[in-house]
Formats: C-alpha cells, sequence, structure tokens
C-alpha cells in the first residue's frame, strides 16, 4: 500500500538483495571499491569473482543506502571498470542483519 512505499521511500527498515555486475569488473579493484564503498554507506554483505568474469554478492542495510549502492553498482564502480549491466534479485525485508561487515569472498 501507500503506507508501505512511503516507509520504503523514507528509507525505514532493513533490506537484503543480490546483486550481479557484468563487463570489465574482474582485475580491476571492483571488489575492494566495492567493499569499500559498502562500509562508507554501513552496509554489510559481501561481494566475490564469479567463474565467468561476472562480480556478484549480497548487499544488507537500511532501504535507503542500499538503493545508494545498486546505483552505485549500475554506474560507477571502480576507476579502470566497464560496466555493462548489473542485475538484482532476490530482495526482502529483514529483521536484523544477516552479516557483521561487508567481506570480499575468494
Amino acid at each position: 500500500g501507500a503506507a508501505a512505499a512511503a516507509a520504503m521511500a523514507a528509507g525505514e527498515g532493513l533490506v537484503s538483495v543480490d546483486y550481479e555486475v557484468f563487463g570489465k569488473v574482474q582485475g580491476v579493484f571492483f571488489r575492494k571499491y566495492t567493499q569499500a564503498e559498502g562500509k562508507k554507506l554501513g552496509l554489510v554483505g559481501w561481494v566475490q569473482n564469479t567463474s565467468h568474469g561476472s562480480v556478484r554478492g549480497q548487499l544488507q542495510g537500511p532501504a535507503a543506502r542500499v538503493r545508494e549502492l545498486q546505483e552505485w553498482l549500475r554506474t560507477t564502480g571502480s576507476p579502470q571498470s566497464r560496466i555493462s549491466r548489473a542485475e538484482f534479485c532476490n530482495e526482502k525485508k529483514i529483521e536484523a542483519l544477516e552479516h557483521k561487515d561487508f567481506v570480499i569472498l575468494k
């Protein structure tokens, strides 16, 4: 409903979302920059390279901050990266953060 939408817009509540970023995103410090950006925004989650050349992970935190990092993943990335697209899925509201920190997984 409208109330829920307004609450989301105000950044109420915590959300979790999975992401995958495609393009030239490996070997360009993409994970390190994503971790730094995530920490700066106060988010938790993880980031890792995939075997097929993309970078994937999960973000958790206040909805408004998660939106900011989604936008960053879609448009900015690390200085040498070339992002072709970013996909987000499995978005859900969570009661509490399921990660302690923002980590880079090997």
